[in-house]
């Protein structure tokens, strides 16, 4: 059998007695980073042996773990922090498991996402979960500008490095959205800003904050283009973000959901129309 086991994401005490109790019986535990790993078994005193299992190896290591589940073994799977398969190897593992017959249970704990979203007081009934934003510039505007048309609470992860650069694109596009910025979940300095997109922005500018952190941002019942015309829209999104009228058109496309030819050809007459 294959236990998925949650760890915690700052603070040891986190940790379920049925997840020790897991760690401690199984024959093998699989983990991102044995050298993370081996603090928290050491804290509780648990020898099983750790083996690692990262997305560099995972391909090349599944098939012998694959071979020692069918043979009776018992593995855990963990990673350094959270949930596994939560942004983290275990996915392609799980998969492989099911389709081989093999049985797959959890030990449920800590996911990060799940803290800083009741931590929000943002919208906790409808909400999606969307990792980490992209770094490219390009494919970074289309992703948020996509994000804030959603209708609950969307859940990003950021890092330091970015997240000013996020927050400023963001409150070209969603100023008085409601957000929140949570970093060092369940650990001492421990930290949510819940402001509108403009102030929090404006927060993080004037003190920056440090560690990776999750970004939160309030639902939309409107798309945030709502009364815009398509050449409006275009327009807003070359004077905002200083892109060509090409890429303007193919964004505006995308989020309206309408054939690139045909939004083109209707900025075109209106423009002979004008």
């Amino acid at each position: 059998m294959l236990i998925l086991v949650s760890t915690p994401i700052g603070n040891l005490q986190d940790i379920t007695l049925r997840s020790l109790d897991v760690l401690r019986s199984c024959d093998l535990i699989l983990c991102e980073d044995t050298r993370v790993s081996i603090n928290l078994l050491k804290h509780f005193e648990i020898e099983t042996p750790l083996q690692s299992f990262h997305k560099f190896n995972e391909a090349k290591t599944q098939e012998k773990v694959i071979e020692a589940l069918k043979a009776g073994k018992k593995i855990a799977l963990i990673s350094d922090a959270g949930t596994p398969a939560i942004n983290d190897p275990g996915l392609r593992l799980v998969q492989a498991c099911l389709a081989e017959g093999i049985a797959v249970s959890a030990s449920p704990g800590a996911c990060s996402a799940i803290v800083a979203l009741t931590l929000s007081g943002l919208e906790t009934s409808k909400f999606q979960y969307l990792g980490f934003i992209p770094k490219k510039q390009g494919e970074k505007l289309r992703f948020l500008a996509e994000t804030i048309d959603y209708s609950g609470t969307s859940i990003l992860f950021e890092s330091p490095e970015r997240i000013l650069d996020t927050l400023e694109m963001l409150s070209k596009l969603i100023p008085e959205r409601p957000a929140a910025l949570a970093r060092e979940l369940t650990k001492t300095y421990e930290e949510v800003r819940r402001k509108p997109v403009q102030e929090l922005w404006e927060s993080v500018r004037e003190n920056p904050p440090r560690g990776e952190m999750i970004l939160m941002i309030g639902g939309s019942s409107t798309p945030a283009w709502s009364g815009l015309s398509p050449q409006e829209h275009m327009a807003l999104l070359q004077k905002e973000f200083d892109i060509n009228s090409q890429d303007a058109l193919k964004l505006v496309a995308y989020l309206r959901d309408i054939p690139k030819r045909a939004l083109y050809s209707e900025i075109h007459i209106k423009n002979i129309i004008d």
